[in-house]
Formats: structure tokens, sequence, C-alpha cells
């Protein structure tokens, strides 16, 4: 570990819109996430069907996320041979810092350092995600420590009592599927990242220790991540780090606290001043809404104990703010209904929070590339002043929205993911699915100056249809849907990482996280035997052929999964000496390969085709196909 800024030569380096390698040649960068489990510690068992131990928030360990490290070399072996060598390495602020400010986890930061170095036994590169979902666990996702609410008063064991967050520890089974997004509005969570993000401004009444919330609040973070970035800066397979995975922006530019924020509602839907006079301790009557729903179908009493949230000593921020009052025993009123509209979240609040964050970074790597992203479902924010970092990445994410919500894929029914308008038909909706792709791509130009594109979540939820394939053994569902999500990656030569690799998924609990059950891999699928491929999910919807590392620049890729024939068009570039790799995976090829090339001479290495056109410039055409 280092105490000033590690100077090391990442594997992967990023020049103008592309991923390069020391070899100058063009990376395409495909890989998992590590792992759905790891939003969750390993003690007490954190997996959110588990009760016990839920509120005790400080004595806890992710030690063992997203793996134990007696078994890294056999996932990442099994990672490397299925061509995923770029892993997005997931950890949480409250992983490092759950015992309180400034307490360091460090057993479980050199657990992490060698997690990394095992990677890069395996070829395996990675980029560090500082993840969170809606806040923290105790606000129904993940990510923040529970100090960090206890420290604005809140009581933890009151959060879901008020209706100021709806959790799976605390609801039990069954779950409602997809319900966890909809703590974004929810009190709990949209608090935490209204006092994060826009405290000094919107509610500076709240102070932690004598300081404002939001500056104890991002130090907190910023300076814990920072610490994740000087245990591993000098390895060199570690290529950067994301700023925050999925942001929250809380109830920032909301125009009307009195009307419902978001489009998602499932489940009683309280409005902002619904939750915060909930939060209070007074019932309050709601809309309840089923999945995809425009109105309720219901109401119901929230809160009907009158519990209060705020623990003794402190009162609700937006009360303190003066944004609504009460009126007596039963009355309330809303005084400030426009207090957050207008705020312009990313100019004034996420910008300057990325310009913050990178600086730190840099300042114990300065070498490392940032991951940024916006908030779930929007495009990036604007980065591209002289104040803007460099050497940044477009790390969005993109979901079948549709199939995620009813756990149901049909390929010809979707719906885009930022106008939310219905696509029919499987020719129109593979247009779509590539037109959003290539939307992201168009972000990266015009709202970041021009910088290389990663997916950087992208999946399949692996229980559809109640989870019919873990009885018959059919993921064919499963299998169209990745080839047709990677079909249109393809189309627009995008890097990205799949959403997800769980070490310890099982077909009953999933990713041990809110139900979810997006894993590539599980133990309860042994359709392989005790092979390397043993666990695999749908092994031949995302194993496919691809150009690994290129000697100039890509130009067309495309790959027939009913054929497996692979074509691939690219530039040569003359003075580029390496050859460039083409992983070729013997699962799609099970008796072996042809390969066609219009330039250059090739061979095959392992897994690998390696083609040689030192010397040569203009279009190259390379065709694999079995024989």
């Amino acid at each position: 570990m280092r105490s000033s800024a590690a100077v090391t030569t990442p594997n992967v380096r990023i020049v103008g819109r592309r991923f390069v390698d020391g070899h100058g040649r063009t990376l395409s960068l495909r890989g998992v996430n590590a792992g759905g489990s790891s939003k969750v510690p390993t003690r007490p068992d954190g997996r959110t069907h588990v009760t016990h131990g839920f509120y005790d928030h400080r004595d806890v360990s992710f030690v063992g996320r997203p793996f134990p490290l007696d078994e890294t070399d056999e996932h990442f072996a099994r990672l490397a041979r299925w061509g995923l060598t770029f892993v997005r390495l997931l950890t949480t602020w409250e992983a490092v810092e759950h015992d309180g400010p400034g307490h360091y986890d460090h057993d479980y930061l050199g657990y992490l350092r060698a997690v990394v170095e095992s990677a890069a036994t395996h070829g395996i590169n990675v980029f560090i995600d500082p993840h969170q979902d809606v806040w923290s666990r105790w606000t129904g996702g993940d990510g923040a420590p529970g100090w960090s609410l206890d420290a604005v008063g809140i009581d933890l064991t009151g959060l879901a009592a008020t209706g100021a967050a709806v959790s799976h520890q605390t609801t039990g089974e069954p779950f409602p599927r997809m319900i966890w997004p909809t703590n974004h509005t929810k009190l709990g969570a949209a608090t935490m990242f209204t006092l994060f993000f826009a405290g000094n401004d919107l509610l500076p009444s709240t102070t932690i220790a004598g300081d404002g919330a939001q500056d104890i609040l991002q130090e907190s973070y910023i300076a814990a991540m920072t610490e994740v970035a000087r245990t591993v800066a000098d390895l060199p397979n570690v290529v950067g780090y994301d700023t925050m995975n999925e942001p929250g922006c809380g109830w920032i530019d909301v125009e009307d606290l009195g009307e419902h924020a978001g489009r998602l509602r499932i489940g009683p839907s309280p409005t902002p001043l619904q939750s915060m006079v909930a939060a209070s301790g007074r019932p309050v009557e709601v809309g309840v809404y089923d999945l995809l729903a425009d109105q309720p179908h219901a109401t119901t009493v929230l809160n009907p104990d009158g519990v209060r949230l705020w623990r003794e000593g402190f009162q609700c921020p937006w009360l303190a703010e003066g944004v609504w009052e009460e009126e007596g025993p039963d009355g309330v009123r809303l005084l400030r209904p426009h207090h957050c509209a207008g705020r312009r979240f990313y100019d004034r609040y996420l910008v300057p929070f990325v310009r913050r964050y990178a600086e730190r970074i840099r300042s114990v790597h300065a070498e490392a590339a940032i991951f940024v992203e916006g908030v779930p479902g929007a495009a990036p924010p604007a980065l591209q002043g002289p104040a803007d970092p460099d050497r940044i990445v477009h790390a969005g994410h993109w979901y079948d929205g549709l199939t995620l919500l009813t756990k149901h894929y049909d390929p010809g029914l979707a719906v885009d993911d930022r106008t939310h308008e219905l696509v029919t038909g499987e020719d129109a909706v593979r247009r779509s699915v590539r037109a959003q792709m290539a939307r992201l791509v168009s972000e990266s130009e015009e709202l970041l100056g021009g910088v290389p594109t990663l997916v950087g979540e992208i999946g399949v939820p692996f229980d559809l249809d109640d989870g019919v394939a873990y009885q018959s053994g059919d993921f064919s569902a499963q299998t169209a849907a990745l080839r047709a999500y990677i079909d249109a990656l393809d189309a627009n030569l995008l890097s990205f990482t799949l959403w997800n690799y769980t070490a310890d998924n099982t077909n009953e609990h999933g990713d041990g996280w809110n139900g979810e059950d997006l894993s590539i891999f599980s133990r309860d699928q042994g359709w392989f035997g005790e092979g390397p491929d043993s666990g695999a999910r749908a092994l031949l919807g995302f194993c496919r052929p691809y150009p690994l590392a290129t000697a100039g620049t890509p130009l067309a890729l495309e790959f027939d999964a009913e054929a497996r024939v692979l074509r691939y068009l690219f530039t040569a570039a003359a003075d580029v000496a390496a050859p460039t790799e083409i992983y070729v995976p013997a699962v799609q090829y099970p008796d072996g390969f042809d390969v066609a090339t219009s330039a250059g001479t090739w061979r095959v290495a392992g897994a690998r085709v390696l083609l040689d056109t030192t010397g040569r410039s203009g279009e190259v055409t390379v065709t694999v196909k079995p024989r």
C-alpha cells in the first residue's frame, strides 16, 4: 500500500474513445459484475431473506464477498474460460466503514486486495464499483453504513413501520417483485440522498456533530473509497473506479412535494408530504398500486400505530426546515411545496461530487480511469469542461425493463428504457434495442466529449416464469434474451459487464438480495457435470466469439448464433506489432472451426485465434465458422 499517488501503468488505458493495451491494440472489454451478494455482509448472514442480525450494523464483515479466497482461482479460471476477462468488482461503503466514521475494516481491505491479485493471475482486469441501491440495506437496498442514518436521527427499527422504506428483511415472503426501487421516492432513501448531495442548500438545519450533513456524508464516502484506492492502486490490473452505482437524486427537483414523485409505484405509495407526516408519528391514508398500474386499486393506512421514526432529540429534517408544519393533533400543512423544484441535480450537485471524487481517487491512484453513470434510466451528467476530470468512461446501465419487471421474456415485446414507449414485433424490438445501445454511445460523445462506453450492467433474470427452468433444465428463453442483448452490443461495438456472477447463488434464494436472480452461475445448475462449465446458466447465450484485442480500429462485428459464424471487420494499423486476438470458445465449436481472413496470417493458441497483420493497413475481414 502507498501513501502517495501510485503511478503504476494500468493494463488497460484510455485513448480517445478506445480502451487500449500496452501494445496499442483496441480492446473489447467483456466480463461480469462480481457479485450480486457483495451487497450484503457474510457475517452475520446478510442475505435479505435472513432477518437475524439485521439491525446489528456495526459488527459486520464483508470478507468473502464476492467469494472466499480459497475459491478465487476456481471462479476466475471459469470466467477466463468463458472469455469474461473484465470484472466490475463490487464493494460498498458499508463494507469499508461499517463501524463508524474513519473506522476502516482493514481485514476486509486486505481481503479485497488479495482478490484483485488473484484475478491478475488469470489475466483478468477489474474496476472497482462502490455499489449502492436506494442508499442502504435498511432503506431497502445496500451501500451506506447504518451509522449514516443513525447520525441524522433515524431509528433503523422504525423505517418499515412508518412506511419510510420497504425491505425484504421486514416484509418477509413473498417479497413483492421489483418493489425495492420504489424506495427511491420513500422518505428513508429520498431524505438521505437529498442530504448527501444537496443538504447544504435544501436541509441546512440538519447537522452531524455540528457540521452540515452533506459535508460529513460526502467526505466520509469519498474518504472510504479513497482508502480502497490506496489499497489496490499499485496493482496494474486495476483500471479504475466507478463514482457511485446508480446515484439517487432523492427529492431534488421534485416539482411539488404534495404530489407523487417518480413513475414506479408498487404497494402503498405515499407522496413526499405523506411520507414526512407518517415518519413523524401520524397515521396517513395512502393509495395502494399494482405493478405497472397508473391508478391505485385501494387505500391503506400507513403507520397505523403512530410509530415515530426520529430518535429522541431529533425531528424530521423537512419539518425543521419549515417545509411543512403540524396543525393541531390531526392536521398538517405543506408550507413550501416547491422547496426542491428547479434545483438541477446534475449541474449543481452530481457534477461537483464527481469532480471532488475523481480528484481524491487520483491523489492516491494517479492513472486511474473514472467510470461515471447517471441516475437510473437516464443519461450521464455532462462532463467536458476544463474543471472536469479526463480519462473518464461512460458506464451507464441497460436493462430490458419489461422482462425485469414481469420476469417473462417475449422477443416481440419491449419498452424503451428512456422514453418508456411500448415496442411490439420481433424486428421492431431488435431495432429498438440496437438503437438504445447506440444512444449510449451518442451520449458518450455529446455529453462526455467523446469517451469510451462500457455498459456497466446488463442481464436477464434466470427465474423467468416462476423459475420453470430450474425444474426443466431448459434455459432457452434466457439464452435467447442474452443473444438478443449481446447482438445489439456487438452492433455498436460496445464493451460490457454482465449483471452478474454470484458465487453463492441458489435456485431458492437467487443472488441473495431482494429476490433477484440474475447470476450466470449457480452451483445448483450442474448441467456440465463436474467440468469447468459446471454451474453455467444459458452458457451459449453469453459465451461467444469476439475480438479481445485488435491491431487497429474495429468497424463491424456480428455473430450468427444459429449458424455459429463470426464476421469481423477492422482497419489494420501497420505500426501495431502485436496480433489481433479473437476469443473462440470450444462450447460454440465442439467439432472445431475454420478461419478465413482477407489479410495477414493466423494461428490458434488455446481458445484464441492470433492474426498477424504487422506492416499492413486498410480493411481486414475475419470469418470464423464451424467445421
